[in-house]
């Protein structure tokens, strides 16, 4: 199965594992999976970090070399495809970062691993 980490998934994967919950733990370790991390995912994560918005105990892109070495994970591009996906989804909230990743997740066929309730009202298979 292909996992796309929304992007807390991710955090806690580098520094706080014990927050996920059993289910998307389990997910994330199954050697059967194979995990992405988006693009906007890193683009939220340095925005984030430049407002004052997140403190990283390590710099994110330690984290991501780590997660690829440990958890062979892949960085998902932003293709034009996941630029039209957008279109197509329902107006539940307006965040763009959570938006791309649930058109991303549609257009290639992905779980999203996440524990925000709002993914859930969208089209998209999800693991919390």
């Amino acid at each position: 199965m292909k996992l796309l980490l929304d992007t807390h998934v991710f955090l806690w994967l580098n520094g706080s594992p014990e927050k996920l919950t059993t289910a998307a733990r389990e997910a994330c370790e199954n050697p059967g999976n194979s995990l992405y991390l988006s693009l906007a995912s890193v683009w939220e994560i340095q925005i984030k970090q430049q407002l004052g918005k997140l403190e990283l105990d390590t710099p994110w892109q330690d984290m991501i070399k780590t997660q690829q070495i440990d958890n062979d994970m892949a960085l998902l591009p932003i293709q034009l495809a996941h630029v039209e996906g957008l279109a197509a989804l329902p107006s539940v909230h307006r965040d763009p970062f959570d938006r791309m990743l649930v058109a991303q997740a549609i257009t290639e066929g992905m779980t999203v691993i996440t524990v925000d309730p709002v993914f859930s009202d969208y089209p998209v298979r999800v693991i919390g």
